[in-house]
């Protein structure tokens, strides 16, 4: 690879990284593992780069290595064996209100634990429409499918994670009731 390549990929790694970190995340619900999902796109794209950089689209090009690499890590039978149940402290804003950064942690924790419940490709299709905010056009083509499919596994999604927003919320509730007694 040239210099002028190389330096290329790595300013799109510097300007993307934390945006496919954060991506990754919302996909797998693992921090170590969002991490390890964006360094292999990462080097993935690396070795396509003297195809990629002659397009416009390399963000949307990096993310489709993301959501690639992902559904194949889902698929590897060692990954169904693991549990991940351990939880990653969050580091609080010493500079926020209190109680309002308390109740957009509550939220956040909630979505994030409802997302992990819902199937792996309605979930893709939520991450990439509402967190990552790609229409729907964009979408299909990052996950090779059409617009339609897109839109059905939206709908689906969206029951799916209220149903877990739902039955999370409703379990907090009686795990409170019940060291209330």
């Amino acid at each position: 690879m040239r210099k002028a390549e190389e330096q290329g990929f790595r300013e799109f790694a510097v300007t993307h990284a934390a945006s496919l970190r954060r991506t990754a995340f919302l996909f797998c619900g693992d921090w170590h593992t969002a991490e390890d999902l964006m360094q292999q796109s990462l080097m993935k794209l690396y070795q396509a780069w003297h195809r990629v950089q002659q397009q416009d689209h390399a963000g949307a090009y990096a993310r489709k290595i993301l959501l690639r690499t992902w559904l194949d890590e889902k698929r590897r039978p060692w990954r169904r064996a693991e549990q991940r149940d351990g939880e990653l402290p969050e580091q609080a804003d010493s500079n926020a209100d209190p109680d309002l950064v308390s109740g957009r942690l509550w939220a956040r924790e909630l979505i994030q634990k409802a997302l992990i419940k819902v199937p792996p490709r309605q979930r893709a299709v939520l991450v990439l429409r509402y967190f990552e905010d790609l229409s729907v056009t964009d979408v299909a083509a990052v996950m090779g499918c059409t617009e339609g499919t897109v839109k059905s596994q939206t709908a689906r999604g969206l029951v799916a994670l209220r149903a877990a927003v739902d039955a999370l919320e409703n379990n907090g509730s009686t795990m409170e009731s019940e060291v209330a007694s």
